[in-house]
């Protein structure tokens, strides 16, 4: 039986889309008389169905999807809500003034508009570079800096680089000081930025087993096998795991989105995703100080995302689902293995040796993990939601790739400011990665309130080592504002006041972060205005269907203001309702030597842990003979 978060098909992504087209001209007044309007189709995901409205017993209500259609020529955008069932257009609303993702072809047609500007060819010329076959260019979110070109046309940046042949790390050898910009509707350059010749960098960057030297030997083999097979059950996208149970999603935006996560059928979540992300650079040259890209709203991480190899990205008995994602043109396409499901041993659970009787009890711990791959341009990010047999959930960012680089002098010993020297005559900006998971929260019902949790020394205790804990209600939007504090331990209880417990307290789940790392730029900047959610590591909103994207729907060169600063401007309460919490946390990255040419992979995340949501432990019924684990 079909569910309202089944993966999308490539007929109902055809269907949709061509559903979109017909009624183009129906609805929109100002097209070019005797033109053929010019469309594309940057989204095409799953509407969610209202979590606020009376459930559908066999959640198999009508199947919507939007379709975001941008027009090419006018620039023109329209979000249409399309029942693939009908098949019928259900809602039709023109956006003026917003940018949709960049797409990927007009990507590649800005790449060979610049490589076709005279303006270029000279600059690049002036490196010592005549084959533009040698020239790398990466198209980049422009961003918003109130600059002349930012007046309403639909524009990248490009960065060049030089490479020997297409197999080549582009990123070793810059062609720094060198930024064109590009009307991606017309494809005319309209500036090329050449701040002044910097020596391109001569060493090598490559990185494969062939171009590295020997192979470090002495690694012998590591065989994970679970001979009567896992132990988790997974049916179309719904998942069954020791107690646990979710559905899962994938659209072309945010990529993986968990629905519906429950234990033991006490609901958890409703939703969990990445629903933004920023990476701000912290450069001061005319190459960087622009870079800030979200990679979630102007590329999108579903659009993105990488087909995993077994026994290199996951291991052990593996189970995967292919997705099924736009093609930008109305079409689609199949990535395989694009979600990745197994089981991980994870050493030690819980443990005890009885000095007394000399009685060792010991429990291994095991964790489910659903992940899935994006490269977006020259980074990897590996997004691995975990789950635990005592009831804890954790997200693990796994944050790798190749730096985004810059040239300098090839004799120094230091980088320029604001960054790090990699190798002789190449460098990195400091910059930052500041994701933000949207949670849809649930804990034990529908209505959850936030309590903000620190943990300090009680001063007027006799002997002076007491500890209290000093728990404040978060009441409105704008309260719930919040940094967090390592030096007490601060985190965040979502708590159900509806529910007990055995001990007469309400249920709840503790939210603890584990990179509590906020935007460094500074107030009034154009990317905090545009980034504003990464300034705070906790928002809570009531939730609202219509409240999905942090930074707004369409970040896209947009000013700035969308979505949470707009929405808790109304400080709306949030006690005991519908709410959804919003986590920004990342890394602050002051690049390596050992960072280059490939990064070592760096961790961000955060942890739901169950706080009073059970009675006592729960992984007390586990079997002493999990990993050959006994009892003495």
């Amino acid at each position: 039986m079909s569910h309202s978060f089944d993966l999308l098909t490539a007929e109902e992504i055809a269907t949709a889309c061509a559903v979109a087209k017909a009624g183009y001209l129906d609805h929109v007044s100002d097209h070019p008389a005797g033109l053929e309007p010019k469309l594309r189709y940057p989204v095409v995901q799953l509407l969610e169905p209202d979590r606020r409205a009376p459930p559908d017993a066999g959640g198999n209500g009508a199947r919507l999807l939007e379709v975001v259609v941008l027009e090419r020529r006018t620039g023109l955008v329209n979000e249409v809500i399309v029942d693939v069932g009908s098949p019928r257009v259900i809602d039709w609303r023109t956006v003026p003034g917003v940018q949709p993702p960049l797409l990927i072809d007009e990507s590649g047609k800005a790449i060979g508009a610049m490589k076709a500007d005279p303006r270029f060819v000279a600059a690049v010329a002036a490196r010592g570079i005549t084959d533009m076959d040698l020239v790398q260019v990466d198209p980049w979110p422009a961003g918003n800096f109130g600059l002349p070109y930012d007046d309403g046309r639909r524009i990248v940046r490009c960065i060049p680089y030089q490479v020997e042949d297409p197999t080549d790390n582009g990123y070793a050898h810059p062609l720094e000081g060198i930024v064109g910009i590009v009307d991606c509707s017309s494809y005319e350059v309209i500036d090329v930025i050449d701040s002044g010749v910097v020596a391109v960098p001569p060493n090598s960057g490559r990185y494969g087993a062939a171009d590295v030297g020997p192979i470090r030997d002495g690694l012998r083999p590591l065989e994970i096998t679970q001979p009567e097979g896992p132990s988790f059950v997974v049916d179309g996208n719904a998942v069954e795991w020791l107690g646990w149970t979710l559905r899962f999603s994938f659209n072309p935006i945010e990529g993986l989105v968990l629905h519906q996560i429950a234990y033991l059928g006490r609901p958890i979540l409703d939703r969990a995703s990445i629903a933004e992300m920023v990476v701000p650079y912290g450069a001061g040259a005319a190459t960087h100080w622009w870079k800030n890209a979200f990679d979630v709203g102007e590329w999108g991480l579903g659009r993105l995302t990488q087909s995993l190899e077994r026994g290199c990205d996951c291991l052990g008995e593996i189970r995967y689902a292919d997705v099924v994602l736009p093609d930008e043109h109305g079409g689609s396409r199949v990535v395989t293995n694009a979600v990745c499901m197994h089981e991980e041993d994870f050493g030690i659970l819980w443990k005890h040796v009885n000095l007394w009787v000399n009685d060792n009890q010991v429990r291994r711990n095991r964790r489910f993990v659903i992940s899935f791959v994006s490269t977006v341009g020259n980074y990897d990010y590996g997004f691995f939601w975990y789950f635990y047999l005592d009831g804890t959930i954790q997200l693990e960012v796994k944050l790798t790739g190749i730096l985004q680089t810059g040239a300098c002098d090839q004799r120094a010993t230091e980088a320029p400011d604001n960054g790090s020297l990699l190798a002789p005559g190449l460098w990195a900006p400091y910059h930052q990665h500041l994701f933000c998971a949207r949670l849809d929260v649930t804990v034990d019902g529908p209505d959850n309130s936030v309590e903000e949790i620190d943990v300090v020394g009680d001063v007027g205790q006799e002997f002076g080592n007491a500890i209290v804990t000093r728990a404040t209600l978060l009441e409105t939007e704008r309260q719930a504002q919040r940094l967090a504090n390592a030096e007490i331990s601060r985190r965040w209880r979502i708590l159900n006041s509806h529910a007990k417990n055995a001990l007469g307290q309400p249920t709840s789940y503790m939210l603890v972060t584990a990179s509590p790392v906020t935007l460094l730029a500074q107030p009034g900047s154009a990317i905090a205005k545009r980034a504003a959610f990464a300034t705070m590591n906790l928002w809570v909103t009531p939730y609202h269907p219509d409240e999905r994207r942090p930074a707004g729907s369409h970040p896209n060169q947009h000013p700035g203001g969308a979505g949470l600063p707009e929405w808790t401007a109304h400080d709306r309460p949030i006690v005991d309702r519908p709410i959804t919490l919003w986590h920004t946390f990342g890394v602050s990255h002051v690049p390596r030597p050992e960072d280059w040419p490939v990064m070592p992979v760096e961790y961000a995340g955060f942890h739901l842990r169950p706080a009073g949501f059970f009675d006592r432990n729960p992984a007390l019924d586990l079997p002493a003979h999990m990993g050959d684990c006994c009892e003495l």
